[in-house]
């Protein structure tokens, strides 16, 4: 154990959460701006992609509730917000153009749902909540993009609502590994479980 870890240790944080109850799985922001390094991508986000693929064909297997999250903004910029002033190019993530539009290689499928959103978080004023919780969903599988923005507020945001989240760590990525390393390492010890997909899945029955 390194003395990083040791002090997070000493002091009571990085307790396993486990998986608890029906699960469902949330895919964020995996849009093809963020595929495309001249965009809005690079780092390992198309590895997290492909990895992605295997966990939203394990959950429409298993019948889970899947969600997908897009950034989308009025075509007139009517709802900018501090998220944009302060990344003003998420500005352009309208809801036609392609850049704001799902990979092909997730497209979502009937029955699974689309939230789109204007702030960092999956949950901050959309009725994410409401939709998983009357599925009765308990555990949360999260993968997409970034790590250190919209997963890591999707997933501090699911754990205050009350969710175990179980972030893939094979399929969230960033446009930067320090980021997404660091990121990763902090939810790990403060909000949810971080495991790779095939770890998850074996511990599970069927």
């Amino acid at each position: 154990m390194s003395l990083d870890v040791e002090v997070y240790r000493r002091q009571g944080f990085g307790a396993r959460l486990g998986v608890s109850g029906a699960l469902g799985l949330l895919i964020v922001d995996f849009v093809n701006g963020f595929a495309d390094p001249a965009r809005f991508g690079g780092g390992n986000i198309v590895a997290a992609i492909e990895r992605s693929a295997a966990a939203l064909s394990e959950a429409r297997r298993r019948h889970w509730p899947i969600v997908h999250t897009r950034i989308v903004f009025a075509d007139d910029g009517c709802d900018a917000n501090v998220f944009c002033a302060k990344a003003p190019t998420l500005l352009g993530l309208t809801e036609s153009i392609p850049a704001s539009a799902i990979v092909p290689e997730l497209s979502p499928l009937p029955g699974e749902l689309v939230v789109r959103k204007t702030a960092p978080s999956a949950f901050f004023e959309t009725g994410l909540r409401s939709w998983l919780t009357q599925r009765k969903v308990q555990t949360l599988l999260v993968a997409g993009a970034t790590t250190s923005g919209c997963v890591r507020a999707s997933v501090v945001d699911a754990m205050s609502c009350g969710f175990r989240p179980v972030v893939l760590r094979d399929c969230v990525g960033d446009r930067l590994l320090a980021p997404h390393e660091a990121s990763l390492f902090d939810m790990d010890q403060k909000y949810a479980d971080v495991r790779p997909l095939d770890e998850v899945l074996k511990d599970l029955p069927g």
